[in-house]
């Protein structure tokens, strides 16, 4: 892991902001942002139920928009930022996407794929190992996640 950076803060706030967007669609409230020579070069949000695309997670979203930016489909020196620890599908896409570091906020101690329920980021199947950094905002990134599911069980 690496130390955590103003910038990382800085483009966790971002992908916070994407993440509210996704709330405010009824979505789960993920974003992620992906970034290349410090700029943004792709942005993503939850919107499976929206697209009717069980695929659609915000990691996903994103790097589908930077390898578009990028016109490859490797994104060796790109970090990607999303506010919740990556699930195992979207590890899969973040190592073949060859992601050159991963930073997210809420760790997901029943599906995350980093360093939660599985350790994917350094599993010796893969033939790429990413660099990652958890636990960035990670309180305020948690509390959007738990206000979401609360308020959903009040309905």
């Amino acid at each position: 892991m690496d130390k955590i950076t103003e910038q990382d803060q800085a483009w966790m706030r971002y992908a916070i902001r994407l993440a509210q967007r996704a709330e405010a669609q009824g979505e789960v409230p993920v974003g992620a942002v992906v970034v290349s020579n410090g700029k943004c070069i792709a942005e993503g949000w939850n919107t499976p139920i929206i697209d009717h695309d069980p695929t659609a997670h915000a990691e996903m979203t994103a790097i589908r928009h930077a390898g578009k930016a990028l016109n490859n489909y490797r994104l060796n020196d790109c970090t990607l930022y999303v506010t919740l620890e990556p699930c195992v599908m979207c590890m899969g896409a973040i190592s073949h996407a060859r992601i050159g570091r991963l930073v997210f906020g809420a760790q997901d101690p029943k599906r995350g794929a980093v360093c939660s329920a599985l350790e994917l980021s350094d599993a010796p199947f893969l033939n790429h190992k990413v660099a990652w950094q958890g636990d960035v905002i990670s309180e305020t990134c948690g509390d959007l996640l738990r206000d979401f599911f609360k308020a959903k069980r009040r309905k």
